[in-house]
């Protein structure tokens, strides 16, 4: 596991809410070409409402990831399928804006997220599911702590297709469970 936050953090996270809508299509549209055929972001308003409404569930969270210089959404990251009792596990989700790759503001924003399931939500287990062929997202989680763990055949239906996928995970050391996250 990685340092939630260096010294001098250039972005922060926080939970998306519908205020969000328009910066959010704006850059998921920009940034079509960077993220097909690894996952279909919201690039309209019917899709952003049906995104919403999936992480307004219980078991799911939506975060942006915004710079601080100016507050700018760069990115996104959900926590999807959060199972709580003896499990405390969930699988994540992140997109970055076209126009903010390279930058290293994934990898900032993905160890605040990680910070955030673990001390907060008071999970132990973190996946991430990427396709074979996404070698920038497996470097990505990688470079936050998560180390792969497998291949699951025909995984996600993403596309038009089910999509193999590699299975990376990130483990809290904790020894115990947390009796405020059950």
């Amino acid at each position: 596991m990685t340092d939630a936050v260096t010294e001098e953090a250039r972005v922060y996270i926080r939970k998306i809410s519908r205020t969000d809508e328009r910066e959010f299509i704006m850059l998921m549209r920009d940034s079509q070409h960077l993220h097909e055929p690894w996952i279909s972001p919201p690039t309209n308003a019917v899709l952003f409402r049906h995104y919403m409404q999936r992480i307004g569930r219980e078991d799911h969270e939506g975060f942006v990831i915004c710079r601080h210089s100016d507050d700018r959404i760069v990115g996104a990251i959900n926590i999807n399928h959060i199972v709580r009792g003896s499990f405390l596990s969930a699988s994540l989700g992140y997109y970055v804006g076209a126009e903010f790759q390279g930058y290293g503001y994934m990898v900032e924003g993905l160890q605040q997220l990680t910070q955030y399931a673990f001390n907060t939500l008071g999970l132990h287990r973190l996946e991430a599911n990427i396709q074979p062929e996404n070698v920038r997202s497996q470097k990505l989680v990688q470079r936050c702590g998560f180390t792969k763990e497998g291949y699951s055949k025909n995984f996600l239906y993403i596309n038009g297709a089910w999509r193999d996928h590699e299975r990376w995970c990130c483990i809290h050391p904790r020894k115990s469970l947390r009796c405020e996250a059950l």
